[in-house]
């Protein structure tokens, strides 16, 4: 589809309106922190959702639901008063693909620590004034989050320092801090500026851009989502990521293809 600045401008603000709605989280992973109120609630239950998003999406769902049992429902109150018996049984337990129980028993401790020293996850993201994107917030989240001994569970908070698009973190980041009054993301965050983010980079939201002509490297890797950044922020520098939502419409409608 070979558009010009303005009427590609046009295009995606139109599809992105037609998807930003309270309809998109019936069948979207944001529908398992969307089931809660309190931040910290929101904050563990869509870092969780973020981090087992790949593959169907039902049946991530489903496994971010069969976490919420094992907290009982009360995620915040949970990590912050688990005991070393309810950490054995997560370890057995199978969550989601390669994210076993011994990578959610894991998580649990680290946001335990995490909150006994933060309110909020936020203060983990915050970014500099001489940043434009959040590679250095993620880096500076993992060292803080993941800690200094290696296990097995990094893997699954990926590293724009190793190259990587960091696609779940940064639809996680989305989430927290959007806030747009429409109802899909949360706006909870309020010391981070929304036009730090970026588009969520995976097979489907890149190969929707090589076809709009908005990226021409081939590789969905963290060069690539800077490379997008280029072009959307043009479109829209306060809110880069609502274009989120017009590559996934075209990515469900196929409207390209």
């Amino acid at each position: 589809m070979k558009l010009n600045f303005s009427e590609l401008k046009d295009f995606l603000d139109e599809k992105a309106d037609i998807y930003n709605n309270l309809e998109f989280i019936q069948d979207d992973p944001i529908q398992i922190p969307h089931r809660f109120s309190l931040k910290q609630d929101i904050e563990i239950t869509g870092f969780l959702a973020a981090t087992i998003s790949w593959g169907n999406r039902k049946s991530i769902i489903k496994s971010a639901e069969k976490m919420l049992d094992i907290m009982g429902n009360s995620p915040y109150d949970f990590v912050m008063n688990y005991s070393e018996k309810d950490l054995k049984f997560i370890k057995d337990k199978s969550i989601h693909r390669t994210f076993n129980g011994e990578d959610f028993s894991y998580f649990i401790k680290q946001f335990h620590k995490i909150y006994n020293e933060n309110e909020s996850l936020e203060d983990l993201f915050l970014v500099n004034n001489d940043e434009s994107n959040f590679q250095h917030s993620i880096e500076r989240f993992r060292q803080k989050f993941l800690g200094i001994e290696k296990h097995r569970t990094h893997k699954h908070v990926s590293s724009p320092y190793k190259n990587s698009s960091s696609k779940r973190i940064i639809m996680f980041l989305r989430w927290m801090i959007r806030n747009d009054n429409r109802g899909v993301d949360f706006g909870i965050w309020e010391n981070i500026n929304s036009k730090f983010l970026s588009i969520p980079l995976d097979v489907h939201t890149g190969n929707i851009s090589r076809k709009l002509g908005l990226i021409s490297r081939t590789q969905n890797d963290w060069k690539t989502v800077e490379e997008l950044d280029l072009i959307i922020r043009k479109f829209d520098e306060n809110d880069p990521a609502k274009y989120d939502f017009a590559l996934f419409g075209l990515g469900v409608t196929k409207e390209l293809f």
